[in-house]
């Protein structure tokens, strides 16, 4: 049952790397800084690497529920990974239907809401201050940055580049987005790798093979190799919302989202351990881009489909899994 939960795991991990490719590379790519094979490779290798940069983020995922309480002994072994499962199947289902009607939810909050709602099916302690530290507040944070700091970083090129000639100015950005994309897809194999990782070193706990305190080296490779490849097979349907459907994304713009929703990645991962959504940080930076150019350039009734589907995401994942775990209890001894 270890090994079975394992391999959701990673199924899960796939599908968040197709899901959210288009994060890393949609501006870029609707921009023609870069073709889609060559950015999605590019985005592919990053995140193996960037999966390989840390593990706080794991760990925060590992301590949203007392799965070390849920395990103890015998038979409640089977139910703790019950518990586990139930999680990764309300995910990789919200994930599914997401990425079928173009939606970009967050596949972090999507797992977090799994983990939330099976937990509390199953009566299992969730850890609510971690929740609305390292979870809460963070969510709503990256994405009000992401923002509010794209919008600063446009403003200040509009100003810097005022009188430059502007076929010179998106030529020279064009090049630059090969760096931006660069930096946003480690920030996301860097944030979202660690929250596989954080769900297996779960199922190893509840079936006795780890105590929790650490995350083995083939748990950080599975996970960055899942990613990878989940992210190598494309979203391209999540891509044209982001690229195409939100704003009339130009290189500027472009670089402007993408350097600032990687800045923000990196605080969230490295300083504060935080969880937090690829898919709201760059959404909301290619809004606040677009924004300097007059809000009314933003299309707001598209940007209300992408925030109500934020909105529902952790309770429907919830919803999802608390299902499934009762259905499994079903056939458990």
């Amino acid at each position: 049952m270890v090994i079975a939960v394992v391999v959701i795991a990673l199924v899960f991990d796939y599908t968040n790397g197709f899901h959210d490719a288009a994060n890393a590379i949609a501006t870029s790519v609707s921009t023609r800084a870069l073709t889609p094979r060559v950015a999605l490779a590019m985005a592919a290798i990053l995140n193996f690497v960037g999966a390989l940069l840390g593990v706080g983020v794991a760990q925060t995922i590992q301590g949203i529920i007392d799965i070390d309480g849920a395990a103890a002994g015998g038979t409640q072994s089977a139910h703790a990974l019950t518990i586990v499962m139930a999680a990764l199947i309300g995910a990789i289902t919200w994930n599914l239907i997401t990425w079928y009607f173009g939606i970009p939810s967050s596949s972090s909050h999507a797992l977090i809401g799994g983990i939330v709602g099976a937990g509390i099916a199953s009566a299992t302690s969730v850890d609510w201050t971690t929740m609305v530290d390292k979870v809460a507040i963070p969510m709503v944070l990256s994405p009000l940055i992401g923002f509010l700091g794209a919008f600063g970083v446009m403003t200040a090129i509009l100003w810097i580049f005022r009188r430059a000639n502007p076929h010179k100015v998106a030529r020279g950005f064009r090049f630059s987005q090969t760096i931006s994309a660069a930096a946003m897809s480690l920030g996301h194999g860097l944030q979202d790798a660690q929250k596989t990782m954080g769900v297996i070193v779960l199922a190893l706990v509840a079936g006795g093979f780890e105590d929790g305190s650490r995350v083995p080296l083939w748990v950080i490779v599975a996970a960055a190799t899942a990613i990878a490849l989940g992210t190598y097979s494309g979203g391209w349907r999540i891509m044209r919302t982001l690229g195409r459907r939100i704003i009339e994304l130009d290189p500027p713009k472009g670089f402007a989202a993408e350097s600032t929703a990687a800045t923000v990645l990196y605080v969230m991962a490295i300083g504060l351990h935080a969880p937090v959504s690829t898919t709201h940080t760059i959404t909301s930076a290619i809004m606040g881009a677009g924004a300097t150019k007059r809000f009314s350039a933003v299309r707001w009734g598209v940007a209300k489909g992408i925030v109500t589907a934020w909105v529902i995401t952790i309770p429907a994942a919830a919803s999802v899994a608390a299902v499934t775990y009762f259905i499994a209890r079903i056939f458990l001894p």
